[in-house]
């Protein structure tokens, strides 16, 4: 197995610059993991159902990811699914959607796993096994055939995609999937039918083909009946693990296109304490776990040094009521405050936040917090089970804007059982209420954002009998909500789309009947469904209509008594407790949160109450079999192991200040640099090359990149003033999405200074420390005063090559020669060029200074690893303060077509970089003459 930088080509090196962020394609980020696939059994293709920038957030693959590559016998490599220009062009060129470590395609994978987190992502499961060329479906694949698995929350109602599977993990994936994996490679030559046999005996595991299906008499749907073999598992049991078994991995890749949350994310809380009857994760990840803090913080402090990242995220269903939150808060906020990293909490409730909380909270770089009262009306909160009163989260806001926050946003929902149009109204309200103590508290104008989404009701939740709102329903209530919103200006409304939540209902709670659906809806265009401007809800109308399926059928009421088509799946929940839970939501009866003492909404934040509490944990009799005692007594050690052992002394709440909130605390007694001091620390210039994977990241995705590989390595980066400081970086300009360069260059001031040694040491620590593809070679440390880099450079040396069928002559040295004449010697060349949509007329020639047929082709070929029979032009063009030319619009002048978005494939390497009279940029000659204080290179 070779490294991207290694290997000779990617398969798609030809079109990617062709398609919306090319990088989510090639791989190459920092903590890759490169496995050996002759020195390993089983290899596995974590294969995300959506777009590259969601799959890189999402924290069960990164687990897998971990676990399986860290096991000697297994390795693990990932692929994502392909945005609709990508999969047009594979689809045209007859290519296969590869992986992003060996760019094998997921045929050549033994399992390909599938994470099942959205209802909506279904179609994205059959693009990428029709486009990595494994049948769709589990009865057509053969003996060579990969083993197609699925797992997350989605598995435990999978029967719309059953046919597709060939088996399904259900509960925790991190042991299960390596003795899946094995045991599915070591049967290897026997009948693949009798290999998933075996699967379906190791326990946690579902295989359909092994069940049959029919008709429940009382609501019409499928369900799953017995196995055809009496020793198979009936119903499927979850599978478990403690979690604490499985620290939470610190490294990871990282440094590819933006990620949808662009941070270090970290699982602190596997499951929940409040039992929202929405919910469904709050009811099959039981019981809570919550992962040793001391595991967390050691993660913590490693993930930060080897991701480089500026935020770190807690994650868990329900921060606020993790045992030790604010204990950790008060530990980690501070820490890395030192070091320029922001600290996050997600899913937040409205009470629990103590003012000192909120202080430390505030650091992040940071307007707003979210929030999700679930519903308008306390009456609704209790339908809902949601332990939230108006009072909490009315002095959690006033808490909250009091120390500087801008903005707030509010979850609600509407369509839940009881509802009546006075809890739908009263949403507005409750927002237009919670800007008026925001107001009053800050003195200012706040903002808040009431987002309402439509509830759907989902398998393994006590709402999984009820009916979910007919889409005229939804849609009248999104009238009275808009109604109400125009008499509270201070209050944004935004409404989740509602046929999409219909989909949602009808999958969620569909049967083997859908497989069909979801299979014309993908072959006539369904694709990303979850992203409003991709779903056409006229392809799955048609699709239903094909088939017969009458929508309304997996959306009525359903008989409590009845099968349902997800009975066959055990989540660990007692017979009987979610229909408990249902008669009492119907009542409008709470159910206490379990896991604390009775009327406690929070945990004790020290040991000394915690101790003197001896008050009975809850416990309403889920079926799950907690330890309340052990769950005390773990509690207790983790507040003191946080050193959270005394009660804090009273002190009145104080209001962070803007130069508290984004100050960094000096370290013991060493003064740091002013923040925006434009003499502040050593200023260098630093060379580098963007070539291979990196060259197909976004000049803003290089920004981005660049600090946290100065964290990496553990370089303090100067910051600019302003309210958001920032790294104080100047780049060469930028290079068009795809180009390479052997010349770039980026000016930085960094805290610390290094003699001539210490530079070449940087430099070495840097290249350790980079993404796949980005090298530097030089740095010179220059004087306060010295000229910009951006300012000294006038022009640029380009080499630009295209393939002999785009050329299309015998003699492409000849014709290449007759089109340099023709453009040079023209007065001018305009093309068209579109900006944002914008367009505006540009004169190729007045920036061009030399174009001319590369006679020197093969020397940068062997330099920048491009396809060996190139030929091509060399062009020197200038750059100025009004603009330049840029590589595609002088190729789509050489070709004579009317625009440069419309210029022949081509490759593109900027050679150098020129100041003054067109001679090469010397940073060191520059410097020199200036006073430089050391020089070092990288050979």
């Amino acid at each position: 197995m070779v490294s991207p930088m290694q290997a000779s080509r990617h398969p798609y090196a030809e079109f990617l610059t062709r398609v919306e962020k090319p990088a989510r394609y090639t791989g190459g980020e920092v903590g890759v993991s490169y496995g050996d696939w002759s020195a390993v059994e089983a290899r596995i293709c974590l294969a995300f159902p959506d777009v590259y920038d969601i799959g890189m957030s999402h924290l069960g693959y990164k687990i897998l990811y971990d676990v399986l590559n860290r096991d000697p016998r297994t390795l693990a490599e990932r692929a994502y699914c392909p945005w609709v220009d990508m999969e047009a062009e594979l689809r045209a060129r007859e290519l296969p959607l590869v992986s992003l470590e060996s760019y094998r395609p997921l045929s050549d994978f033994d399992v390909v796993g599938m994470s099942l987190q959205y209802e909506l992502t279904y179609s994205n499961v059959l693009t990428m096994l029709d486009l990595g060329g494994i049948p769709l479906r589990s009865c057509d694949r053969g003996a060579d055939d990969p083993l197609v698995v699925a797992g997350g929350p989605c598995a435990t109602h999978p029967e719309p995609l059953a046919p597709f599977m060939d088996a399904i993990v259900i509960g925790d994936g991190e042991a299960k999937l390596t003795e899946l994996s094995l045991a599915w490679v070591r049967s290897a030559g026997r009948p693949r039918r009798e290999r998933l046999s075996e699967l379906a005996a190791l326990g946690g595991i579902y295989v359909p083909s092994l069940y049959d299906v029919e008709i429940e008499p009382d609501h019409g749907l499928q369900v799953v009946a017995l196995p055809e073999r009496a020793d198979l598992p009936h119903p499927v049991e979850r599978a478990m693990v403690n979690i604490n078994d499985y620290p939470f991995p610190a490294d990871g890749p990282t440094g590819g296109p933006e990620a949808i949350f662009d941070r270090t994310s970290i699982e602190i809380t596997r499951g929940c304490t409040e039992g929202c009857r929405f919910c469904q994760a709050g009811m099959i990840y039981r019981p809570v776990q919550e992962r040793d803090p001391q595991q967390v913080i050691d993660t913590v402090r490693q993930a930060v040094k080897l991701s480089g990242n500026d935020e770190v995220s807690l994650t868990a269903l329900s921060t606020a009521d993790v045992s030790y939150i604010n204990p950790i808060i008060k530990q980690l906020a501070p820490e890395l405050a030192d070091d320029g990293v922001s600290l996050s909490v997600s899913s937040l409730r409205a009470y629990g936040l103590e003012p000192e909380l909120l202080d430390e909270l505030r650091r992040k770089r940071a307007a707003g917090l979210t929030f999700a009262p679930e519903a308008g009306t306390q009456r609704m909160r209790d339908v809902v089970n949601k332990n939230v009163t108006d009072a909490q989260l009315y002095e959690t806001a006033q808490r909250v804007f009091e120390r500087g926050w801008g903005r707030m946003k509010l979850y609600f929902m509407i369509g839940l059982p009881t509802e009546e149009d006075e809890d739908v109204c009263a949403i507005v309200q409750t927002g237009a209420r919670t800007a008026e103590v925001g107001r009053g508290a800050a003195g200012r104008r706040v903002d808040v954002t009431v987002s309402v989404s439509t509830h759907v009701p989902k398998p393994h939740t006590p709402f999984q009998w009820a009916a979910m709102d007919s889409l005229g329903e939804i849609d009248r209530k999104h009238r009275l909500l808009k109604e109400q919103a125009r008499g509270h200006r201070q209050v944004k409304l935004r409404t989740h789309g509602s046929r999409s939540s219909m989909l949602e209902g009808i999958i969620a709670r569909g049967d083997r009947r859908l497989a069909d659906v979801i299979e014309r809806a993908w072959r006539n265009g369904a694709r990303f469904d979850s992203w409003d401007e991709q779903l056409d809800i006229e392809v799955w109308n048609e699709a239903l209509g094909h088939h017969g399926v009458d929508p309304a059928l997996y959306l009525h009421t359903l008989p409590v008594h009845a099968r349902l088509p997800w009975s066959h799946i055990d989540v660990g929940l007692e017979d009987g407790f979610l229909l408990r839970e249902y008669r009492k939501a119907l009542h409008n009866r709470l159910s206490p949160p379990c896991g604390k003492v009775a009327g406690a909404f929070i945990h004790h934040t020290n040991l000394a109450d915690a101790e003197e509490d001896e008050r009975r944990l809850v416990c309403y009799d889920c079926g799950v079999a907690c330890d309340m005692s052990e769950m005390r007594s773990e509690r207790l050690v983790y507040l003191d192991r946080l050193g959270a052992r005394e009660r804090p002394a009273a002190t009145a709440p104080s209001v962070a200040s803007v130069d508290d909130t984004f100050r960094r605390r000096p370290k013991a007694a060493r003064p740091r640099p002013k923040v925006g001091d434009p003499r502040a620390g050593h200023r260098y210039r630093i060379r580098f090359q963007k070539m291979g994977p990196v060259a197909l990241l976004s000049h803003l995705d290089l920004v981005r990149e660049m600090p946290r590989l100065f964290r990496r390595i553990g370089e303090t980066q100067i910051l600019t003033g302003g309210f958001r400081p920032k790294p104080a970086m100047t780049f060469s300009p930028a290079l068009t999405l795809g180009a390479m360069s052997l010349d770039e260059y980026v000016d930085i001031r960094l805290e610390r200074h290094h003699d001539e040694e210490g530079i070449r040491e940087l430099l070495n620590r840097m290249n350790v420390h980079s993404p796949v593809g980005l090298e530097f070679s030089e740095a010179v440390e220059i004087p306060y005063g010295a000229p910009k880099i951006s300012q000294l450079i006038d022009g640029a040396h380009w080499l630009i090559g295209f393939a002999p069928d785009v050329i299309g002559v015998d003699d492409a040295q000849a014709w290449l020669q007759q089109r340099c004449d023709a453009l040079m010697a023209a007065d001018s060349w305009m093309l068209d060029r579109k900006v944002k949509g914008i367009g505006r007329k540009v004169d190729v020639r007045r920036f061009l200074r030399k174009l001319w047929p590369s006679t020197r082709m093969n020397d940068w070929l062997e330099r920048s690893a491009l396809r060996a029979d190139l030929a091509g032009v060399e062009a020197v063009a200038d750059i100025t303060a009004t603009g330049s030319v840029r590589p595609n619009e002088i190729a789509a002048a050489l070709f004579d077509v009317a625009a440069g978005v419309d210029a022949p494939p081509h490759r593109t390497l900027r050679v150098a970089l020129l100041a003054g009279e067109g001679t090469p940029l010397d940073p060191m000659a520059i410097a020199t003459a200036q006073d430089c204080r050391a020089v070092a290179a990288v050979s």
